[in-house]
């Protein structure tokens, strides 16, 4: 099945921005080790906006800008259903596999780290989620958007399948 991504214009948005993971990198050269940051950032509007990037650079704080405009560059579009996502949806990239469920309404965000930030940018309120395999932040916030991606809500399942919308619900 193929994903479409979602483009979503940067003008006008009120963009909340949250730091995941900040690593302390390592170059060795010909005069010594070379210490720089690399920080992973996701930053979302919480009404169905989300991006995230990577910044690299000698000091945190430039690592962390680099990171938001990285982010603001790849936002896409996440269909939310009464505060929750509209199915489940399994998805992995290299060693992480990530699990969302629909939750009823005052269940919560229940994730964990890298997962907890991109399900609250989005502006997700209630979901259960579960991360297998790899705790690698980078992996699990790519995970995590695969997974997003690749939901659709109904009206976008009735147009794909060309029937009317009550027809999705009743088989």
């Amino acid at each position: 099945m193929s994903t479409t991504i979602r483009k979503v214009k940067t003008s006008d948005l009120e963009l909340k921005d949250r730091v995941v993971s900040i690593q302390r990198v390592t170059k060795v050269t010909k005069g010594g080790r070379t210490f720089s940051f690399s920080a992973i950032v996701v930053v979302g509007n919480e009404d169905g906006i989300v991006g995230f990037g990577l910044g690299k650079a000698n000091e945190v704080t430039t690592a962390i800008s680099k990171g938001i405009d990285d982010a603001k560059k790849n936002l896409v579009r996440v269909p939310i259903h009464k505060g929750t996502i509209p199915h489940e949806q399994v998805a992995k990239y290299g060693g992480a596999r990530v699990f969302l469920k629909p939750a009823s309404h005052g269940t919560g965000v229940v994730a964990g780290g890298a997962m907890r930030a991109v399900l609250e940018s989005v502006g997700i309120t209630d979901v259960l989620a579960k991360s297998k395999g790899s705790s690698n932040p980078h992996n699990l916030v790519k995970a995590t958007f695969e997974a997003l991606m690749e939901m659709r809500d109904a009206h976008t399942v009735s147009e794909l399948r060309g029937v009317q919308l009550e027809k999705v619900f009743n088989g």
